[in-house]
């Protein structure tokens, strides 16, 4: 039974969210604030959490907050509760740690569908070659392992998954739409925010200067590429 957090301040959503993930045989601790939800993640039950779904507009510690330091900690899927649909909450969010996002109101049904999916791509990518090295950044595909020059590099399962693809091809020019329909899923497409806000994010563990790239270069117009320069 997969364990989710709930950081939500309305207690009705909140409360109808819980029951209906419930319902769907989810395990859920809820939290009305960040506060709470960090000293939970801290505690006993923290270990035993698989993702973590958060409102951005929370009193005290806000959402953007409490993503960046789950992720600071924790390689779990995150997802966004936000009420706006505004480009720069949904960026800001995304670069503070978040894998994906919701736009309240939602239904639902389209929650647990995101929270499934979620899950789906934190599951361990399939076995290929191990042991490849690309000019000091290793890549165990076996052991699902990152290291660059010889320090082991956490990655969240959506950033590695997106490593693992543009890796697997060095050389080849990946589209946004490309990688958001082999990393993500068909529902995605257009939104290629989440394809620019995780190869950040991942930059900033795999290069040494995140602003002038060495592993993934931007190709303008078009995408992204792998290729130690």
């Amino acid at each position: 039974m997969p364990h989710v957090l709930l950081v939500e301040d309305d207690a009705s959503v909140r409360d109808g969210m819980e029951l209906v993930l419930r319902r769907h045989n989810y395990d859920v601790a809820a939290a009305a604030t960040g506060e709470q939800a960090l000293a939970l993640l801290a505690g006993p039950q923290g270990g035993t959490v698989d993702l973590a779904v958060v409102d951005l507009m929370l009193p005290g510690i806000n959402g953007f907050e409490v993503c960046h330091r789950i992720r600071a900690r924790s390689t779990m899927p995150l997802i966004m509760l936000t009420a706006r649909g505004d480009d720069h909450d949904i960026v800001t969010g995304l670069e503070a740690g978040a894998d994906d996002y919701v736009i309240k109101p939602v239904t639902a049904r389209v929650l647990e569908a995101r929270i499934r999916a979620a899950l789906r791509r934190a599951e361990p990518a399939a076995l290929c070659t191990p042991g490849e090295d690309h000019a000091g950044l290793v890549i165990d595909r076996g052991a699902l392992t990152v290291t660059r020059t010889g320090t082991p590099v956490a990655l969240p399962p959506m950033e590695l998954r997106l490593l693992l693809e543009l890796s697997a091809s060095p050389g080849r020019v990946f589209s946004r739409e490309q990688l958001l329909e082999s990393i993500w899923d068909s529902d995605y497409l257009g939104d290629s925010r989440l394809v620019d806000a995780a190869v950040s994010r991942l930059r900033t563990k795999i290069e040494e200067i995140p602003a002038r790239p060495r592993y993934i270069q931007t190709v303008r117009g078009f995408g992204y590429r792998f290729g130690p320069l």
